[in-house]
Parts: structure tokens; C-alpha cells; sequence
């Protein structure tokens, strides 16, 4: 199927623009492709990392954390903002650390999931999500209170998990993993 693509829209003026360490918040008087005007409001934020990080057949999972957002304690994959300048990959050593405490070189491989960051929320925001999968050596040992959670790489811990996964983001990254044979590539034998 082909996308055709619809003339931009003009943006006339900026109506509020507030500014805080962690996004910026903007208010714009846009004219649709229709000639309508349209107050739209919209957030932009530095694209984030996911990491599924597996060891030992295992997903490991960081103890979960209060979310402001939906006033609940969830459980999620390691992620983080990427820094200005920095890469998405260059991410994930720093994530992993910050999350689960183990450094850099306690990571046998790392394999992105997406070369292109999805759209958070087009509509809303310019936020990015990059997903990677990060393979810690075997006998790197994982502070136990780091850990929240791990699900083995198995059917039966993977239907476990979707259950148990409520963060959209996390889940697509893991459907996507699942679906295209990532952890085959990583020596997992999976066949659903």
C-alpha cells in the first residue's frame, strides 16, 4: 500500500511556551491543509531507550516503580532518556547501570530491535522510542535488590509476562522481539 502524502500544515503563531529539565510544553495556532485554525497543544521531550535484558534464559526486570502518570507501581523493562549528542545505543550501558547496577563491561552483546525510533504519540509529542536487546554474561553477578523481577525465556514465561506487562512500549518491544526472531539470533530457541 502506497502513503500518499498531504500537504504541511502552517504554523501562524506560538501562543505559550513553557520550559522545564524535562520537556518543553507548547501551545500553537496552526492552519489545517482546509484553511481551518486550530489551537493545538503539543510536548517535546528527548527520545528514550528501552532495554530487554536478558541473562541466563532469564528477562531481568529492575523493581518496579511508582509511575505519576497512572498512579501506579509497574514493573518495566530498564529505559532512559537519551542524552543530547548521544546515541540511542550509546544509551543502553548507562541505562542497564542506573536500572539493574552492573557496568558496561558486563554486557556480552547488544542488538537493536528498531534502526529507526517509533512515535510515542505523533499527534502529541516528537518523543522517539529506541528498543534494544542487551545479553549480560552468564557469570556477572546482579545485585538481588536490583532485580524485581525475571521471566524466563520460555512460552510458557512469556504468557506469564504479557499478563504481568501493562507499559505499551514495553510490550510492543517484546511482541517485536518475539515476532521477528531476535532471540533466536541471540541463541534462544523459541517456537510459538
Amino acid at each position: 500500500m502506497k502513503v500518499t502524502e498531504k500537504a504541511h500544515w502552517k504554523t501562524l503563531d506560538r501562543i505559550v511556551e513553557i520550559n522545564s529539565r524535562w520537556l518543553t510544553l507548547i501551545a500553537e495556532h496552526l492552519e489545517n491543509t482546509e484553511g481551518e485554525i486550530l489551537e493545538y497543544w503539543r510536548v517535546e521531550r528527548a527520545d528514550s531507550v528501552i532495554v530487554l535484558t536478558i541473562q541466563d534464559n532469564n528477562f531481568l526486570f529492575p523493581v518496579p516503580m511508582y509511575r505519576p502518570g497512572i498512579g501506579e507501581t509497574t514493573l518495566d523493562f530498564p529505559g532512559g532518556r537519551i542524552l543530547a549528542g548521544e546515541s540511542a545505543e550509546a544509551a543502553v550501558p548507562s541505562i542497564i547501570k542506573k536500572e539493574l547496577g552492573v557496568t558496561e563491561d558486563a554486557i556480552d552483546r547488544i542488538v537493536p530491535i528498531n534502526a529507526i525510533g517509533w512515535a510515542i504519540n505523533s499527534s502529541f509529542s516528537n518523543q522517539k522510542l529506541y528498543g534494544f536487546v542487551a545479553k549480560l554474561h552468564p557469570r556477572v553477578e546482579v545485585n538481588p535488590e536490583l532485580i524485581g523481577a525475571r521471566y524466563p525465556i520460555t512460552i510458557e514465561g512469556m504468557r506469564e509476562l504479557l499478563k504481568q506487562l501493562t507499559c505499551l512500549q514495553c510490550r510492543s518491544l517484546l511482541l517485536e522481539v518475539l515476532d521477528d526472531n531476535y532471540l533466536s539470533s541471540l541463541g534462544f530457541d523459541l517456537r510459538f
